[in-house]
């Protein structure tokens, strides 16, 4: 990776996710001359039960292998949710490493053959977020939705991404920490690799949050999106796993608003105006 962290991603997680507990949070009062956002090394110590210059040690790499016990004062100390204590857990070097994924992602027929049968926008995406494969709904819902855009990279970067979120803060902040979440211990897998350091250098905003260390598992959920044409559409999505990928479906709720309107959009779809904006009075 290329923010610095591959040494030493237990101190630097620990680190992110001191600075982000104020601390009222922790129970403490706040006093006044803080030179750092958060608590302080001393105070996570105190909290967790552990001496000061073991933490010390823990932030600064010197011990990458504390006990299951210590990690798990931490994570009530750090006040982490499931996902971030797995992944928390995840960090120390005792843990054996996955094995390597050695070939590329595949999208099998059958899948193909399911994307052209489906009325909904539906696509299929890899581990880094890369369209592999898609229908012509979901191109018509957006054109970043094409085999071969990457969903992390015309989100931050593609000024259309940004007008077609209702909340581009909230999506933004999920995918990157999705991202993070889905490298685990591959930090050096070039797809990886290549892709945050590209963002790393292109956006202010994959800065700040890929500092934060966020982890999020990013599955189903609603979302409302502003079509250029169609308007506004609440959507449902969910993610579905098929071999080494995952089936990505948008579908509203029967007989709303949006469903109506999605009906339209395929209409538009066949006809080439999908995408056309409705000429101004």
């Amino acid at each position: 990776m290329k923010d610095g962290e591959t040494g030493n991603r237990l101190g630097s997680y620990l680190r992110a996710r001191r600075e982000l507990v104020s601390p009222e949070q922790a129970g403490i009062p706040p006093g006044g001359n803080r030179r750092v956002p958060g608590l302080r090394r001393e105070e996570v110590a105190l909290l967790a039960g552990i001496s000061p210059d073991y933490y010390l040690r823990l932030e600064r790499g010197r011990d990458n292998n504390p006990s299951p016990q210590v990690l798990e004062s931490l994570a009530r100390v750090l006040q982490l949710d499931d996902v971030e204590r797995t992944y928390l857990l995840g960090l120390t070097a005792g843990r054996p490493r996955a094995p390597r994924r050695k070939r590329p992602e595949h999208v099998p027929a059958r899948v193909h053959e399911l994307l052209a049968h489906l009325r909904i926008p539906a696509f299929v995406e890899g581990r880094a977020f890369d369209v592999l494969a898609s229908n012509p709904m979901a191109v018509a819902l957006s054109p970043r939705l094409q085999p071969g855009r990457n969903r992390l990279r015309s989100l931050l970067l593609d000024p259309e991404e940004r007008a077609f979120h209702q909340d581009w803060e909230k999506a933004t902040a999920d995918l990157v920490a999705a991202l993070r979440t889905t490298v685990g211990d591959d930090t050096d897998d070039p797809r990886f690799v290549e892709l945050v350091g590209e963002l790393a250098l292109s956006s202010a905003r994959f800065r700040i949050l890929w500092a934060r260390h966020d982890v999020r598992a990013l599955g189903g959920g609603t979302v409302t999106v502003h079509h250029p044409v169609v308007g506004e559409l609440r959507l449902h999505r969910d993610k579905l796993p098929v071999d080494d990928v995952l089936l990505v479906v948008y579908y509203p709720d029967r007989d709303s608003d949006s469903d109506e309107k999605l009906r339209l959009l395929a209409t538009l779809s066949h006809t080439g105006s999908a995408g056309t904006p409705p000429p101004g009075p």
